[in-house]
C-alpha cells in the first residue's frame, strides 16, 4: 500500500478526505507530504503545514475530528526518544530550561499579543459561562477575572501571591477593583515590563523572577493564585509547586490554580508544540495534580470549563488574522510565522473541541475553612 493510501485510510476513519470538498478535508500541495507524515507524525504534520505542503479551510474542525478519532495514537513521533529519556533522567523544567519558553514565546512582540488578545491582555481561557454565550471575548475575559475574584472570597487589604503573572491584568484587577496588595512572579521580561506599566500607582509588586524564588521569602499571604503557569511547571516539579503554595498560604487562606488539563498522564508535550510554541511545556492530568497536592491541601472545588477555551482560541485566531497585514509589516513577520501561528491556535481549538484538553480551576485550602461555597 502506498503512503498516500495508508494515510488516506487513516483519515477516512475520522471522516476526513484527501483533496475533498468539505471544509475539514485536507488539500495536498506537495506529494512528499504523505511520507513525511507517516515518518514524522505530529512534528512532520506541523512542519509540512508551515512549509505549505498542505492546506485545510477549517484546521480547527480537522483537528477536532482527528483527535476525536484518536488518530494521534496511530502516527509515530520519532526524534522524541531522547526527550523522553531526558524527562526520566533530568528535569526539563529546571530554572535554566524554563527560561526557554519565555524567550521563545512570551517575549515575542507585545504588539502581536495586543492585537490577538485585545484590551484585557489575558493569555488564558476566557469564561463565557452557562449564561454568557453571547459574550464578546473581552467581556468573557473580564468575567474570568470576576470569577477568580469570587472564588477567592477577597476582602480589601488582603495580600495575594501570584505565581506566573502574565501581562499583569489580574494583579491590576485584584488591586484596583478589590483593594488587595499583590506580589507577582514572572520570568518573561516583556510581560513584566508591560505589567509594571499597567499597574503603576497600585500596590502591586511585579518581580522578574522564577516562581520558585517565592520559596526564599518568609512572608505568608491570604491568597495564592496561579493562572496558566502549571502547564510550564513540569511533572518533576508538581509536588514542589504545591509545597511552595502551601508554605506561602496563611492559615484560613485559599489558593486557586487555573490550568489546562489532559486526560492522560504524560511526561512530555506534543513534538510540534514543544519545538515551536511551548518548549518544555507539559499538560498535567488529574492524577498528577491530585497526587502532587496529597497531604498538603483540601480540594474545595474543581471546575472544568474547557469548551470555553475552544471559543477563546477561535476569537484569538480571528483577531490575529485581521491584524496580520499590519503585523506583517510592523513586526517583520513572514508567511511561515503566519502559518505556524494559525496552526498553533486552530489545532489547540480542535483539541479542546474534541475534549482531549480541558480547562480546570481548583480552589484549595489548608482544611481550616469551615465551609467553602463554589462560585460559577
Amino acid at each position: 500500500m502506498s503512503a498516500r493510501d495508508r494515510l488516506g485510510t487513516l483519515l477516512e476513519s475520522a471522516g476526513i478526505a484527501i483533496d475533498g470538498s468539505r471544509p475539514w478535508d485536507i488539500r495536498v500541495n506537495d506529494q512528499r507530504f504523505y511520507r513525511r507524515i507517516l515518518a514524522q507524525g505530529s512534528l512532520g504534520a506541523g512542519e509540512a503545514y508551515m512549509d505549505g505542503w498542505w492546506d485545510c479551510e477549517r484546521l480547527d474542525e480537522c483537528f477536532a475530528r482527528l483527535l476525536a478519532a484518536r488518530l494521534d495514537h496511530h502516527l509515530r513521533t520519532p526524534g522524541m526518544l531522547g526527550l523522553v529519556v531526558l524527562s526520566w533522567l533530568g528535569n526539563l523544567q529546571n530554572r535554566r530550561r524554563s527560561r526557554r519558553v519565555a524567550q521563545q514565546h512570551y517575549d515575542l512582540s507585545n504588539s502581536l499579543y495586543q492585537a490577538m488578545l485585545g484590551p484585557t491582555m489575558q493569555y488564558t481561557c476566557a469564561y463565557y459561562g452557562i449564561e454568557g454565550r453571547e459574550r464578546s471575548l473581552d467581556d468573557a475575559q473580564r468575567a474570568k477575572l470576576a470569577l477568580i475574584a469570587g472564588k477567592l472570597n477577597l476582602e480589601p487589604g488582603m495580600k495575594v501571591l501570584e505565581l506566573g503573572g502574565g501581562f499583569g491584568e489580574l494583579a491590576r484587577y485584584l488591586a484596583a477593583e478589590h483593594g488587595c496588595e499583590v506580589v507577582s512572579y514572572n520570568i518573561s521580561t516583556r510581560q513584566v515590563e508591560f505589567g509594571r506599566e499597567r499597574c503603576q500607582g497600585l500596590p502591586v509588586d511585579i518581580r522578574l523572577a522564577d516562581y520558585r524564588d517565592a520559596a526564599e521569602i518568609s512572608e505568608q499571604f491570604d491568597r495564592v493564585v496561579s493562572i496558566g503557569l502549571m502547564e510550564h511547571v513540569g511533572p518533576k516539579n508538581y509536588r514542589g509547586f504545591f509545597q511552595l503554595a502551601a508554605q506561602r498560604l496563611k492559615p484560613g487562606g485559599l489558593a486557586l490554580i487555573h490550568t489546562i488539563g489532559g486526560n492522560i498522564s504524560r511526561s512530555r508535550a506534543d513534538a510540534w508544540i514543544s519545538k515551536y510554541i511551548f518548549p518544555g511545556g507539559v499538560i498535567p492530568s488529574t492524577a498528577q495534580l491530585t497526587r502532587a497536592q496529597e497531604g498538603l491541601f483540601v480540594l474545595e472545588d474543581w471546575h472544568n470549563f474547557g469548551p470555553d477555551y475552544d471559543r477563546t482560541l477561535m476569537a484569538w485566531e480571528a483577531n490575529f488574522r485581521a491584524a496580520w497585514p499590519e503585523l506583517k509589516t510592523s513586526e517583520g513577520l513572514d508567511e511561515r510565522f503566519y502559518r505556524m501561528w494559525r496552526y498553533y491556535l486552530l489545532s489547540c481549538a480542535g483539541a479542546f473541541r474534541a475534549r482531549s484538553l480541558n480547562l480546570w480551576q481548583m480552589v484549595l485550602s489548608h482544611g481550616d475553612v469551615p465551609r467553602y461555597v463554589p462560585v460559577r
